[in-house]
C-alpha cells in the first residue's frame, strides 16, 4: 500500500515568494490558513479545490500556528512585495 509523504517546505527552501508551501506545489501555508480561517471555507473543500489530500490542509494549518514568527515574516515579506507592485504599476485599481 502506498503511503502519502507530507511536510511543508520552509520559506527558507522555497522559491515561491519566500513563503512555506506544500511540496510539489505553489499552494503556500499562508493562502490555506487564509481560505480555511479566515474565509471559513471548510478544509475538505480547500482540499478538493486544490485536489490535495484533508491532511495536507490540516499539515499547513499546524505548521501556520507551530511557526508564528516565520508566518508573520511572510506576511510582511508579501506586503512589501504588493506595494512595491503597486508602485511600478501605470494602473492603479479604485480605492
Amino acid at each position: 500500500m502506498a503511503t502519502q509523504q507530507y511536510g511543508i517546505v520552509p520559506a527558507s527552501d522555497s522559491d515561491i515568494h519566500d513563503e512555506p508551501h506544500l511540496p510539489g506545489s505553489r499552494i503556500t501555508v499562508r493562502d490555506i490558513q487564509r481560505r480555511v480561517e479566515e474565509r471559513g471555507d471548510a478544509p475538505i473543500r480547500v482540499a478538493e479545490r486544490f485536489d490535495i489530500d484533508i491532511a495536507a490542509v490540516y499539515e499547513a494549518l499546524a505548521y501556520y500556528h507551530a511557526n508564528p514568527e516565520a508566518m508573520r515574516a511572510a506576511e510582511a515579506r508579501h506586503a512589501r512585495a504588493v506595494e512595491a507592485a503597486k508602485d511600478d504599476s501605470s494602473l492603479s485599481p479604485p480605492e
